[in-house]
């Protein structure tokens, strides 16, 4: 089997840990990534145990800098990136009115431009082997729960500008998805949240 790797951001729990582990059925290779070491090492046990290689990096990807360090590593380890499944952040449960600037900011720093620094930094990997992109939302921007508006927001601001990061970018995308207009076949697919069943299924 060709060497196939992904990388998962958000592995060391939840949706990306379950994702990862996932995922190891279908890839040669998976990049777990996350702050929490520990948690990540419980994961990467998981992966083993599918059969897929592993590695590590514990990184904060709301600082500058870990985007870059992420892909160089993989790149550097296995040559290639194959998928992107940007899962990492979550917002704070807390109403609009009671959340903090530290709290909101903490939110996008990690969640929104997190995603968008590794998906650039990616990309050219991405383009040279047609691979896809994932990027993960939570649903509260389409069912929102009224004691947590702050959460609303937070999920509503956040979902139009990773589906608008997408759009942007000229791409592929996958069989049986409407392609936009001037949409080009020469890029990486693009997987809006919507898609993430087809492209990314997970075991809870």
């Amino acid at each position: 089997m060709s060497k196939s790797v992904a990388i998962v951001t958000g592995a060391s729990q939840g949706i990306g840990q379950a994702t990862a582990i996932r995922l190891a059925r279908d890839f040669s290779a998976l990049v777990l990534v996350a702050r929490n070491r520990a948690n990540l090492e419980e994961t990467a046990a998981g992966v083993k145990a599918a059969g897929a290689e592993v590695l590590v990096i514990d990184a904060d990807l709301g600082e500058a800098a870990a985007a870059q360090r992420v892909v160089d590593q993989t790149v550097s380890t296995f040559g290639r990136i194959d998928a992107l499944l940007n899962i990492a952040g979550a917002v704070p449960q807390v109403d609009l009115f009671e959340m903090s600037d530290a709290q909101w900011d903490g939110g996008m720093a990690l969640k929104l431009h997190g995603a968008r620094r590794l998906t650039i930094a990616a990309w050219p990997a991405l383009k040279a082997v047609k691979g896809s992109v994932v990027l993960m939302s939570g649903n509260s921007a389409l069912f929102p729960k009224g004691a947590l508006c702050g959460r609303r927001n937070h999920q509503c601001r956040d979902r139009g500008a990773r589906e608008g990061l997408l759009r942007s970018r000229h791409h592929r995308w996958r069989a049986g998805q409407q392609r936009p207009a001037g949409a080009s076949d020469d890029g990486p697919a693009a997987v809006l949240p919507e898609a993430l069943g087809a492209a990314a299924q997970y075991d809870g």
